[in-house]
C-alpha cells in the first residue's frame, strides 16, 4: 500500500487535454517558487514529443521539470511506478527548498497521489496462467460471473469484457482470501476541495471541443507523422500502453493501413474529445478538486491570482 502523505501540501494544476495547463503551469510555478513533475502517463515516454505536447526546451529551461522522458515507449510502467518515482521527486525538491506543483491530466495518477493506493500482493503465476488457459475456453464472460460470486463489488464496476482486471481480482481473492474491493475502500474517500491545493481548469464544452481540434490538426502540422515513423523505426513497435496514446494508435493505422490522413485526424479529433469526457468524469468524481472557470478572454495572470490565493489559504 502506499500513502498520500507526502503530496499533501503539494499543488496540483490538473484538467482535460487542451485546457492550457502547461501556460498555467508555468507562470504558476514561478509564482510559487516550484518545479515542476509531470502528472501525464505519456509524457514519460521518450521520443513521444509532439502528440502529448510535451513542454518545449524552452518551457523546460524556464521551470525545472520532473517525470518527463524517463522510460522507452517500449517499457512497461505502472501506477506504482510513477508514485514512487513522484514520492522520491518530492523528497529531492522539498530539500531544496521549493515548493512542488503536480501538472498534468492523468486522473489515475491523481488519485493514486492523493488518496495512496493498494497495491496487492505479488501475483500468482501458475493461477494466472490457469485463469487465462480458462478464459481462452470458457470466455471471460464466464469469469466475471465467477468473480461476482467472491467480490461483487469488483464484479460490478469492471466490464464483462476487462480480462486482464478480472483475472487480477481472482488472483487477489486466491491469495489473501479477501476480496481486493475491501482491501481498496480506504482509498475511495478523498479529502474536500477547501482543504486541498488541487485545481481543475475548466472550459465550456464547446469551446473545449474547438480547442480540442484546433490541438491535434496542428500536432498533425508540426509532424506527427514523421515523429511516429522515426518510432516505429527505432523500435519495430511500441509497448502496449504506449501504443495505445490518443494521436498515436491513429497515427500507427495510417502508416501500417494506409488510412486515409485526413480521416486520420479526423479520428484523433473524435477519440480525443471521447478521452477528455473521460478525464472530466475522473474529475467530478474526486472530491478534492475545485474548478477554475475558464473563457476565451481569460487573462493567464489572473487565473494564477486565483489559484495562489485560493491555495495560500490553507496555510
Amino acid at each position: 500500500m502506499t500513502s498520500p502523505q507526502l503530496s499533501q501540501d503539494c499543488w496540483f494544476l490538473t484538467g482535460p487535454t487542451a485546457s492550457g495547463k502547461t501556460a498555467i503551469g508555468l507562470e504558476l510555478a514561478e509564482r510559487l517558487g516550484a518545479e515542476i513533475i509531470s502528472l501525464d502517463s505519456m509524457a514519460i515516454y521518450r521520443g513521444m514529443n509532439i502528440g502529448t505536447a510535451k513542454p518545449t526546451a524552452e518551457q523546460l529551461a524556464r521551470v525545472p521539470h520532473h517525470l518527463v522522458d524517463i522510460v522507452e515507449p517500449t517499457d512497461a510502467y505502472s501506477v506504482s511506478d510513477y508514485v514512487a518515482a513522484a514520492e522520491e521527486t518530492i523528497r529531492e525538491i522539498r530539500n531544496r527548498g521549493r515548493e512542488v506543483l503536480f501538472v498534468g491530466g492523468t486522473p489515475l495518477y491523481l488519485k493514486a497521489l492523493l488518496r495512496g493506493m493498494f497495491d496487492g500482493p505479488p501475483g500468482d503465476v501458475p493461477f494466472r496462467e490457469q485463469i487465462m488457459a480458462e478464459a481462452a475456453t470458457v470466455g471471460t464472460e464466464a469469469l466475471h460471473d465467477r468473480l461476482a460470486l467472491v467480490d461483487p463489488l469488483s464484479a460490478a464496476k469492471l466490464h464483462r469484457n476487462d480480462l486482464r482486471r478480472i483475472v487480477r481480482a481472482l488472483e487477489v481473492y486466491r491469495v489473501t482470501g479477501q476480496p481486493i474491493s475491501h482491501q481498496q475502500l480506504q482509498f475511495d474517500e478523498g479529502k474536500p476541495a477547501e482543504s486541498c491545493r488541487v485545481f481543475v481548469l475548466n472550459w465550456p464544452r464547446t469551446v473545449l471541443h474547438q480547442r480540442i481540434n484546433e490541438r491535434v490538426a496542428h500536432m498533425f502540422e508540426l509532424g506527427l507523422v514523421a515523429e511516429v515513423r522515426e518510432l516505429l523505426e527505432r523500435h519495430g513497435d511500441l509497448g502496449k500502453t504506449a501504443n495505445q496514446a490518443v494521436g498515436y494508435r491513429e497515427t500507427i493505422r495510417h502508416l501500417r493501413e494506409g488510412i486515409d490522413l485526413e480521416q486520420t485526424i479526423r479520428d484523433t479529433q473524435t477519440r480525443t474529445r471521447q478521452f477528455a469526457k473521460r478525464q472530466m468524469t475522473w474529475f467530478r468524481s474526486l472530491r478534492e478538486c475545485r474548478w477554475v472557470s475558464r473563457s476565451t478572454d481569460d487573462d493567464p495572470t489572473e487565473i494564477v491570482d486565483e489559484i495562489v490565493r485560493d491555495g495560500r489559504s490553507l496555510a
